[in-house]
């Protein structure tokens, strides 16, 4: 050993032992690598990875939708989804209420407001590079306000055109609500079911309310594919969000339990509607003074002080020159 160690220092100048530890080291891994290599996997192990897998399946089978049919926005689901079922939820009824139906329609909205947002912010960006850079007025209060202000509208308009369109639908739906309502009672007392009275309005109102016609004609499908009527009336009452359709919704189901006459309930609950009718036309009417006295001011006191006071200037302006 002490000549082999003399050898190594005169080899290696000293680092002898070092490298024949290393050299050892290195022989005893590439001798249990074989075994390491070879060993069969322990059964727990096993047992341990599939449950692992069946939990991973039950969790995407149990997603927020599990029906996937658009693969392009399923890439980026993750970001173009909400979090949690309570906030999905509550996205998707207000597009449901907006009329938006497609099972993407929470996909595209969020891609709406992500998209939108980016092109405003670069258009705020590029506009600022463009116009305002390097001005000596210009502030970093002025700078964020020039590129994050479009980007912000951008991000909310989105919001703000389904919050519209989710308005008008409900103003459409009690509008022509009292109308459904005798429609209904006359096919009723024709000798109609209800669901067969409820085909015949959607079919009628088409042409003038189409988004009442629409949750109708929904209703008449759940009912023929067998859903129960009452799940399939306060689905109607969610979609819509009027107070009248729920309201209307739980006098059908009422009646049904107690067993009272389906059309005396109509008759009842039509005549209500109408009189909340006449109600709101005259709600309007009665703000309209109030609403038209600013534009009024606006348009007839400026023609008003010219007619009065303008040939009284002409003449101090006249009188003036002729002094001068």
């Amino acid at each position: 050993m002490n000549a082999l160690n003399s050898f190594l220092d005169f080899a290696t100048t000293g680092f002898g032992p070092v490298i024949l530890a290393g050299a050892l080291g290195i022989l005893l891994i590439l001798g249990t690598l074989p075994f390491v290599l070879t060993q069969r996997k322990d059964p727990l192990d096993k047992l341990k990875k599939s449950a692992r897998e069946d939990k991973n399946r039950s969790e995407a089978a149990q997603t927020l939708r599990p029906s996937r049919g658009n693969e392009k926005l399923e890439k980026y689901s993750g970001f173009l989804e909400p979090k949690t079922e309570e906030e999905y939820s509550d996205v998707r009824l207000k597009l449901m209420q907006a009329g938006y139906r497609n099972k993407d329609a929470v996909r595209f909205f969020h891609f709406a407001q992500f998209a939108l947002g980016l092109v405003g912010l670069a258009l705020g960006t590029a506009y600022y590079l463009l116009a305002l850079a390097g001005g000596p007025d210009v502030t970093t209060q002025t700078m964020l306000l020039y590129i994050l202000g479009p980007g912000g509208a951008g991000y909310f308009l989105p919001r703000y055109w389904v919050t519209k369109r989710r308005q008008e639908r409900q103003e459409q739906i009690i509008s022509g609500f009292p109308d459904a309502l005798d429609m209904m009672l006359v096919c009723v007392e024709a000798g109609q079911s209800l669901d067969q009275s409820i085909i015949r309005v959607a079919q009628e109102i088409r042409a003038s309310f189409p988004a009442l016609a629409d949750e109708f004609e929904i209703v008449s499908y759940e009912i023929k594919a067998g859903k129960d009527k009452t799940s399939v009336l306060y689905d109607m009452a969610e979609r819509c969000g009027v107070n009248d359709i729920s309201s209307f919704v739980t006098v059908l189901i009422q009646s049904a339990t107690f067993g009272t006459s389906i059309a005396e309930a109509l008759r009842v609950y039509a005549g209500e509607m109408r009189d909340k009718r006449v109600m709101r036309a005259e709600e309007k009417a009665n703000k309209l003074p109030t609403q038209m006295t600013l534009a009024t001011m606006a348009l007839t006191v400026p023609p008003l002080l010219i007619i009065l006071i303008g040939p009284s200037v002409v003449g101090i302006t006249k009188m003036g020159e002729m002094n001068f």
